[in-house]
């Protein structure tokens, strides 16, 4: 399906590129994307996933704005402290991109609603904060056979991992962290602190392997999504590195073990 006039004009800059071109953009336009958690890594991931033309937005948070999050979640403002993220984030998006096909949840993402809320996702990018939700994101997109990027961050470092734990030779979320971590037990920004920045370097970082992964199908260049990858953003050296993620048989979300 072509792009209308005022949509090849808006996204001239990726057209042009070799790498994406008419057919990429099409495909964007055509993807739908859900992402969980509209904090510090969601809300630029969704500004860059907006901007890149993803044409239809799953928005899930159950949470409220606070003031604090004005440091580092940048698609709020002042007059949304109190206001219900997921609400909040789809106004940001009426008045940035009309076009754009957005549904909102604020429920709070469990294992028992999980597979509910994805449905349909072309796409899951998970920027939540605890491990239990995180592994029930994880558990659901394997068992949906969505891909997932998965990322985290914190003080003065982020990191992203991409998933597809339903293929046969691909790691899923549990493979890398294993069963000790269902519980509601992670460190909280407040309580260690975190660089603004470094959360809009990880969230836009996650935009980035998400365009790649939606025209993959598009794309010589990016024909090879980067599946069983953890990409560790050092904001402090600054540097980054990348760890290979093994598929582990006995995980009992994608390999043999129950």
């Amino acid at each position: 399906m072509p792009l209308p006039p005022d949509r090849l004009e808006r996204f001239a800059r990726h057209i042009v590129l070799p790498e994406i071109g008419g057919a990429g953009q099409v495909a964007l336009a055509s993807a739908h994307v859900a992402l969980v958690g509209l904090g510090g890594i969601g809300s630029p991931a969704l500004q860059y996933l907006a901007a890149a033309g993803v044409g239809r937005l799953t928005l899930i948070d159950s949470d409220t704005v606070d003031a604090s999050n004005l440091q580092r979640q940048t698609i709020f403002t002042e007059r949304d402290v109190g206001h219900g993220k997921a609400v909040a984030a789809r106004r940001w998006l009426a008045n940035f991109d009309r076009q754009l096909d957005v549904g909102v949840s604020d429920s709070r993402l469990t294992r028992d609603n999980a597979a509910t809320l994805l449905a349909g996702a072309a796409l899951v990018l998970d920027g939540t904060d605890t491990f239990a939700t995180r592994l029930a994101v994880s558990d659901a997109c394997v068992a949906l056979e969505v891909p997932l990027l998965s990322a985290a961050v914190g003080r003065f470092q982020g990191q992203v991992g991409a998933f597809a734990g339903h293929l046969p030779e691909q790691p899923c979320y549990r493979c890398f962290v294993g069963d000790a971590f269902d519980a509601e037990d992670c460190d909280t920004c407040a309580e260690d602190g975190m660089l603004g920045a470094m959360a809009g370097w990880t969230g836009s970082f996650a935009a980035l392997l998400a365009v790649r992964v939606l025209v993959a199908a598009h794309s010589l260049a990016f024909a090879r999504p980067p599946w069983g990858r953890l990409h560790v953003l050092d904001g402090l050296a600054p540097a980054m590195r990348q760890i290979r993620i093994s598929k582990d048989p006995a995980c009992r979300t994608c390999g043999s073990g129950d």
